[in-house]
């Protein structure tokens, strides 16, 4: 009996949950949890880092050239996300934002330890994939997620987001800030939220915004949906005095 019911109960049917047929219940699944673990800990306000997750920390050993050029921006987004937690943390509960990344290594990391050191807790929106990608050690642990599909993910990191700083990074940065542009210049996201593109030296070397406005592929007022900074002091300033004057805080 106790088998035959086992084998009724299609919820605790792993081989089924793992289905091609059982997909629309992981999707679900992704969104459901994430959402049950942000309500019970009243999280509704997020700060989301982008960026590379190959981008190492300064102090690691026999680095090239390059990559401890690109390894200055790792201690950039620490320092940032250090600065905007202890910020948050002057703050009522009700008000406060919570600094989110995609929870791997890198930019990822680098933002969740800026937290970690700071005090303060911070979400991790980790995406199963074959290389590269691990939950860092820094995440909260109670917001320490793992998602398959790639669009629940980007639902989340939408879904909560008040300000993102989008830090030099490949394919899935560039992927996640264009879809955030997409949403608010489509007006899917009703409120413009505050963009900083990290580095001027990197962004107008590998994307010329500007010539998609010129051949009109975009508008002029576009180019305002985000700013583009180079150092920590620039970008801070400019998302606290957004989100104080969008916050009334």
């Amino acid at each position: 009996m106790d088998s035959l019911e086992k084998e009724l109960k299609a919820y605790h049917n792993i081989e089924f949950l793992d289905s091609p047929e059982a997909r629309p219940i992981r999707i679900i699944s992704e969104y459901s949890f994430p959402e049950k673990v942000f309500s019970e800990e009243k999280v509704d306000k997020v700060i989301v880092f982008f960026g590379s997750a190959r981008i190492k920390p300064l102090d690691t050993p026999n680095l090239t050239p390059i990559q401890k050029e690109m390894a200055l921006y790792y201690e950039d987004a620490r320092l940032l996300a250090k600065k905007i937690t202890e910020w948050t943390k002057t703050m009522k509960e009700s008000e406060a934002f919570m600094l989110c990344s995609g929870g791997g290594p890198g930019i990822m990391e680098a933002a969740n330890r800026g937290a970690y050191e700071a005090g303060g807790r911070s979400i991790g929106l980790n995406i199963a994939l074959p290389f590269e990608q691990n939950p860092n050690p820094y995440i909260t642990p109670k917001f320490n997620f793992e998602f398959h599909y790639f669009f629940m993910r980007k639902f989340w990191f939408a879904n909560l987001l008040e300000a993102i700083v989008v830090f030099p990074g490949g394919f899935g940065t560039f992927d996640e800030l264009f879809e955030v542009l997409t949403l608010i210049q489509t007006e899917k996201m009703i409120k413009k939220r505050p963009i900083v593109l990290y580095g001027a030296n990197f962004w107008n070397k590998v994307v010329n915004l500007e010539y998609l406005a010129e051949v009109g592929m975009i508008s002029p007022e576009d180019l305002d949906l985000f700013r583009i900074v180079s150092t920590v002091e620039e970008a801070f300033s400019y998302i606290v005095t957004e989100l104080t004057e969008t916050h009334n805080l």
